[in-house]
């Protein structure tokens, strides 16, 4: 079957699902999948606008009102996350870039403009001039001291403040989305090219304190989410700066990322796993890393660019072959995500993130070029 057959496939069945699943979602924040039905979470959860975004996805696509009704509710109620602040914490750029970003970019509408102007503004108050990081969380339990806690998550996150420059003409958020990026290519990309997770940092003087496992097996493993966040993020930076270390990063954690993928092309949760631990697959890697490299391929040289490409379509092909259900009642797209395989939270189901990021790379290879990001 050639790319385009199985691509135009994949995404019809794609649009007849969430036609479906829409209806039984509805504005609401679904995280990961538990026998067939998607868990809700509250607003301020971190993957709130994973949901909308995808919805957005369908909708450039199919203009049906009904899904731009529910994405636009989705938004409206994340309002009320923003005004209450206290739950408000690095993952404003996952929120408010899916919704309202989205929104702005597809419909030009002035009050998503503002909401993410807003959340960039905040998103820049958690910017930690010591250590030149943006800060992570807030504690998770009283008495928690987590100020110097940095992720690599983040990296997904700046695109927020890149645009909220190219929107205002205020170069500030793109001045510390740069300094945070430089933090990440200094500290966390070690020299085979596999990342950390979490790099602790003494607020106070900036000095790094210590790599964490975090969500992988161990602070010297790979995590291989928290790889294909670095291959977007760091390609994103690119893209935005064309600062060409931010490139070279990407390529290098790509290369660890390609080498380490097993025969179907879908990684482990952890790519450097001793004997004995379990190695469930992480679709929703495989889905972020094949965003990023499509990205990647058309960032650099020509005769580089066909590695890339070949590599993301291939990861999603598999994931569109051996990873979906479209026969059960199912509601997510892609099956056996991994979320948080050290605390045993949603090991082997579906999860938003992957669902929203299948869909992203599918858009890209019918050819939606405009990022949300």
């Amino acid at each position: 079957m050639s790319e385009q057959q199985w691509v135009n496939e994949a995404w019809e069945k794609v649009m007849k699902k969430i036609e479906r699943t829409s209806k039984s979602i509805g504005a609401n924040f679904p995280h990961a999948s538990e026998n067939g039905k998607y868990v809700l979470e509250e607003p301020y959860w971190w993957t709130a606008g994973f949901w909308p975004g995808l919805l957005w996805q369908v909708y450039r696509d199919t203009k049906d009102e009904s899904i731009k009704q529910l994405a636009e509710e989705c938004e409206e109620k994340l309002d009320s996350v923003r005004n209450a602040f206290y739950k408000l914490d690095h993952d404003m750029g996952f929120m408010w870039t899916l919704t309202s970003v989205a929104r702005f970019k597809l419909l030009g509408s002035e009050d998503s403009k503002r909401r993410a102007l807003i959340a960039a503004n905040l998103l820049m108050g958690r910017f930690n001039a010591n250590g030149s990081f943006i800060r992570a969380w807030n504690p998770w339990t009283e008495g928690e001291d987590n100020s110097g806690i940095a992720i690599i998550d983040c990296m997904m996150n700046l695109s927020l403040l890149y645009w909220a420059s190219e929107e205002t003409g205020d170069p500030r958020y793109k001045s510390i989305a740069r300094k945070h990026a430089d933090t990440v290519v200094n500290e966390f990309v070690r020299d085979d090219g596999a990342v950390h997770h979490i790099v602790r940092f003494n607020p106070e003087s900036g000095e790094r304190v210590e790599a964490m496992g975090g969500q992988g097996y161990g602070p010297d493993s790979a995590w291989s989410r928290g790889n294909a966040w670095a291959i977007y993020g760091l390609t994103l930076n690119y893209h935005y700066t064309g600062e060409v270390k931010y490139l070279e990063a990407a390529k290098k954690v790509a290369h660890f990322f390609i080498s380490h993928l097993p025969e179907d092309f879908v990684p482990d949760w952890d790519f450097l796993l001793p004997k004995g631990v379990d190695f469930p697959r992480d679709s929703s890697a495989g889905a972020i890393a094949a965003c990023g490299l499509l990205l990647l391929a058309e960032k650099v040289s020509v005769p580089e660019s066909p590695l890339y490409r070949r590599m993301g379509e291939k990861i999603l092909q598999s994931l569109y072959e051996n990873y979906t259900d479209w026969d059960s009642m199912e509601e997510g797209l892609i099956l056996h995500g991994t979320s948080h395989f050290p605390e045993q939270k949603y090991i082997d189901n579906p999860l938003i993130y992957g669902d929203y990021f299948f869909v992203e790379g599918l858009a890209r290879l019918k050819g939606y070029q405009e990022l949300f990001w």
